[in-house]
């Protein structure tokens, strides 16, 4: 039988990833659509053969047509559309980050643990070709216990004169801060979750004009962030993320323990093994390369019952637990025990 996808937010991501992957499955038929403005819906339906285009998402969760739900708006409408889709007995795809707070991840969460259908979030998209052959690695015990572990972030440019973005107001994304999100669930798979946390951000534009109203509105993101956290298994992590840092080393990971070290960086993954004087590029044979397989993955998870390993649920929890954390540590200027309450 025909998988039926019904769109709720049909935004870049959607675009570029989501609604091709979907389209190159055999059996998979996208069939409705919903996007901010019936208009806007139109277009994404016109330029990829979308038969039905409504003009409520809620039209979509409770189509006949439709047997799984790709969520690609932002965060501030996840856990609603989540909760919906599952009440509606389907199948679930929500964008990342998860959703605004931790309340709404153990909502989502508690309503999947309820549902026998599918629910599985967009991974985040670091180094996915050697991630398989590289877990295995830490599984196998070659990097020995983990010490260090550092990401940094930096990437954008000081502009104070560019507009307001999605991503910098709360209203929209939550308690998520630019790509830090993205990089705790990636290193949680490496190394497991955190057991305390301090942060401190900065944000340099107080206010920016909202390109949607031409009215300057706060920024209340931070632009620059410092976490150090204490993992479960003893180990230290460092991010430092940045929207501001033009000629910053974005998306660059290292992982340092016992008996070896992982550095991730400029899309090259580097090991140094037990009794290496430095690194050497890791080698991943051509029938292990990893690859976006998001729409895949779902799929088969859906029909075949394939274990929903990149991200389930669960792992959003854990990940959001650390992003609010983050929040708190901010706010009260204190170290922040985990897992929280």
């Amino acid at each position: 039988m025909t998988l039926r996808i019904g769109l709720v937010g049909a935004g870049a991501n959607t675009k570029l990833k989501h609604i091709p992957g979907f389209q190159e499955i055999d059996g998979v038929e996208i069939t409705a659509v919903a996007n901010r403005s019936r208009e806007s819906g139109q277009k994404v339906a016109d330029a990829y053969g979308i038969p039905q285009v409504f003009d409520d998402w809620k039209e979509v969760v409770n189509s006949h047509a439709v047997d799984a739900v790709c969520i690609g708006t932002w965060p501030y409408m996840h856990c609603e559309v989540t909760l919906a889709a599952l009440a509606a007995d389907k199948h679930v795809l929500t964008e990342a980050r998860m959703c605004m707070n931790v309340d709404e991840a153990r909502q989502m969460y508690a309503a999947s643990q309820q549902s026998d259908k599918v629910t599985m979030i967009v991974q985040g998209g670091f180094y996915l070709e050697s991630e398989e052959v590289l877990l295995e690695m830490v599984a196998d015990g070659a990097f020995g216990d983990w010490l260090e572990i550092h990401a940094n972030l930096l990437s954008g440019g000081y502009n104070p004169e560019a507009p307001l973005h999605w991503r910098q107001r709360r209203d929209l994304s939550g308690i998520n801060i630019m790509a830090l999100g993205i990089a705790v669930e990636a290193m949680q798979r490496y190394a497991g979750t955190e057991k305390s946390v301090m942060a401190y951000g900065k944000t340099f534009t107080t206010e920016r004009v909202d390109p949607d109203t031409g009215q300057s509105r706060a920024v209340d993101v931070p632009e620059s962030l410092g976490v150090v956290a204490e993992l479960q298994n003893g180990a230290t992590a460092v991010y430092h993320v940045s929207s501001v840092a033009r000629m910053g080393t974005g998306g660059s990971f290292e992982l340092h323990g016992t008996k070896g070290s992982i550095k991730l960086s400029e899309g090259t993954p580097w090991v140094a093994l037990e009794g290496d004087e430095t690194y050497r590029e890791l080698e991943v044979p051509a029938e292990r390369k990893g690859s976006w397989q998001v729409e895949r993955e779902f799929v088969d998870a859906v029909r075949d019952g394939t274990p929903v390993t990149r991200t389930s649920f669960a792992d959003g929890v854990n990940y959001m637990m650390l992003t609010e954390a983050v929040q708190i540590s901010m706010r009260e200027g204190r170290r922040v025990e985990l897992p929280l309450d």
